[in-house]
């Protein structure tokens, strides 16, 4: 009998310490949240303004609104080899976010990619390359990235969230100074195009982005557009 409790108390003693040394189990629960929505709502989102040279609709256009088919286009026109163009505000990008976020680069892909330009500056009216070299930097050359992930070459200053409104400056209460913004049916964009809304680096919510079309004397003529992809690259500051 003593030698049966013994072998027992250590069948208990075994029985204990694997249920302390077994691998835990367990279920938690989170819900999620997020919308989808469009282009132009977005918490990072765009906003049209020049108009193309095509048939006088905002360069950067939803073409099709219908549910499913709700994506960007820019719209640069028809041009001849040996010319070149600006678009000064070919469309602007805001953050309506309530936080600081940086642009850290852009790059392109695409057929004839190595004709595009591109900077983001302050005064919407005026070619880049003139403006003060705070108010104005060229993130495209000849189709090429001029930075990289780890560059900032844009600031924005938190957004107040509403969707009508580019914000010029930046308080302790937010965006003091609220510029409008107003839908266009033709390319189903929010546009704002007054000359005076300046963009201000790490004080406004928004920045106008120039697109420059030079084509060389050699460009081929062809029976289709020159179609590609803008890939902007953004980072939230902490």
């Amino acid at each position: 009998m003593r030698v049966d409790r013994r072998l027992a108390l250590i069948g208990v003693i075994v029985v204990v310490l694997s249920m302390t040394m077994a691998t835990q189990y367990a279920n938690l629960r989170a819900s999620y949240t997020f919308t989808i929505v469009h282009p132009s709502n977005a918490d990072i989102r765009f906003i049209s303004s020049d108009n193309s040279s095509t048939d006088g609709e905002r360069c950067l256009r939803v073409v099709n609104n219908a549910t499913g088919t709700q994506y960007v286009t820019l719209d640069l026109g028809n041009w001849m080899p040996d010319s070149s163009t600006n678009y000064s505000a070919a469309f602007a990008i805001v953050n309506e976010q309530g936080q600081y976020v940086n642009l850290t680069h852009v790059n392109i892909s695409g057929t004839n990619a190595s004709y595009l330009d591109m900077w983001v500056h302050s005064n919407r009216s005026v070619d880049a390359p003139s403006e003060p070299a705070d108010a104005a930097v060229q993130i495209v050359d000849n189709g090429a990235a001029l930075f990289s992930a780890s560059d900032t070459v844009w600031t924005f200053a938190p957004g107040d969230g509403d969707i009508k409104t580019i914000s010029a400056d930046y308080g302790t209460s937010g965006g003091q100074t609220h510029l409008p913004v107003y839908w266009d049916v033709g390319a189903n964009m929010w546009y704002n195009d007054f000359s005076a809304n300046y963009s201000v680096n790490k004080t406004s919510d928004f920045v106008w982005i120039q697109i420059c079309l030079d084509i060389g004397k050699t460009a081929e003529i062809s029976g289709s557009a020159s179609t590609g992809t803008i890939y902007f690259h953004f980072k939230a500051s902490q």
